[in-house]
């Protein structure tokens, strides 16, 4: 089913993804918490992501970089500020250098991540909390709401 909704708030500096997915709220919290298997989805289809590391705990560090069709990178990072397994993912993030390390550029986002039983399926809402409306505007007009809608598309084939 994945994403069945999307919504950009300039006024609290957030913008939303809801998805629903035939699998249990534990099978889909492995998504997140194996490497391997958020590589598969983690960036759209043509930007595939590399996990050099992933530290699924309060304080831990991720790192990754997303290989364009073109044979660019793109590099990013995480720290983990709220875990509750199965239902509760908060982690701030940002872009990185060619050294892995974060970059400053375009400052922090956090992100909370909740998942939930909905009936048969587990409804995932992500958010991104931005730090000005300009870091928001800038975010969207790189492809951050459909880099993350298809991203998100490709859950539904890990689940099977």
């Amino acid at each position: 089913m994945s994403v069945i909704s999307t919504q950009k708030d300039t006024e609290k500096l957030t913008l939303e993804f809801v998805a629903e997915f035939a699998a249990p709220v534990q099978r889909v919290w492995q998504i997140w918490e194996d490497p391997r298997q958020l590589e598969r989805w983690w960036g759209p289809p043509t930007w595939p992501a590399t996990f050099t590391r992933h530290e699924l705990s309060v304080g831990g560090e991720s790192r990754y970089f997303m290989s364009g069709p073109a044979g660019e990178k793109s590099a990013g990072w995480w720290k983990t500020t709220a875990v509750n397994a199965p239902t509760l993912l908060e982690f701030d993030d940002g872009f990185a250098g060619e050294d892995g390390e974060p970059s400053g550029y375009l400052g922090t986002t956090h992100c909370v991540v909740t998942l939930e039983q909905a009936g048969e399926e587990t409804r995932m809402i992500t958010t991104s909390y931005f730090e000005s409306l300009e870091q928001l505007e800038e975010m969207v007009k790189m492809g951050m709401q459909d880099g993350m809608s298809l991203a998100m598309g490709q859950i539904d084939a890990l689940l099977v």
